[in-house]
């Protein structure tokens, strides 16, 4: 704890748990969104590095849980037929994670905003691209490219990844298995990745080990409850909320 009052003050450990509880919440309810609010959320009032590497942990031990859910049997499945993808987002995440710290505060502000108003915009107008089979395979390699970079710089790759899913008309059962993977993997780099770039060190991953607890109370929540309202609606409202948060951490990187 000690170590962690170094880098946070206890105010805004109370508001990273906050933030991360409610990720939880929304990802175990309708099944996205945690690095989004995570990011977004906690970006309003902690520096970037520390917000990007307090996400790493969390989505680790979630998406493991998500594959664990869908099954092993499906994982292997998804991962034979979409293994391009996956390599690709995988290589990407690496690479792009190696140049978060040398991008300056107040762009790194913007490198997390911009991201999560075009996502969550793209998904509240309802775009919905389509491939031609005989152009899957570029398709594929560029998707997973946009998205790789993105996961290693900014935590998040699930809504490139659900419109690459989308474009390719895969059935809603599929999808759910095939995201679980390219989480579960993604997520791994993403350790792995920051780890590498220093971005989560001797201060940091304590920080990311202690918000496992709200996102794993979180998701139960979810679980739980989420049966009890209008699912839609409450994904529309979790959206335009991530826009104006997203849309807060854009102006702090442009007005400082």
């Amino acid at each position: 704890m000690f170590d962690l009052l170094d880098i946070l003050p206890l105010s805004l450990l109370i508001f990273a748990c906050a933030v991360t509880l409610l990720g939880g919440f929304v990802k175990g309810a309708v099944g996205f969104a945690m690095p989004l609010i995570m990011i977004s959320g906690m970006g309003i009032l902690i520096e970037p590095q520390i917000v990007v590497a307090g996400v790493i942990i969390p989505i680790v031990v979630t998406n493991g849980m998500q594959v664990a859910r869908a099954g092993l049997g499906s994982a292997w499945d998804s991962l034979k037929e979409h293994w391009r993808y996956v390599l690709v987002v995988c290589v990407m995440i690496l690479v792009s994670a190696q140049f978060l710290r040398s991008i300056p505060a107040n762009a790194m502000f913007i490198v997390l905003g911009v991201p999560v108003v075009g996502l969550c915009a793209i998904q509240l107008v309802g775009w919905h691209p389509r491939i031609p089979p005989k152009h899957r395979r570029v398709f594929e390699w560029g998707a997973g490219a946009v998205s790789g970079a993105l996961g290693g710089l900014a935590g998040t790759w699930g809504p490139p990844t659900v419109l690459y899913l989308l474009a390719l008309d895969t059935p809603r059962a599929r999808q759910m298995a095939v995201q679980g993977v390219i989480y579960g993997l993604g997520s791994v780099m993403l350790f792995l990745g920051h780890l590498r770039s220093g971005v989560l060190n001797a201060q940091t991953w304590q920080l990311s080990a202690l918000l496992v607890l709200p996102a794993i109370a979180g998701m139960w929540l979810g679980f739980k409850l989420g049966d009890r309202f209008d699912q839609e609606r409450f994904r529309r409202a979790t959206l335009w909320v991530l826009v104006l948060a997203g849309a807060n951490l854009i102006r702090r990187g442009l007005v400082g």
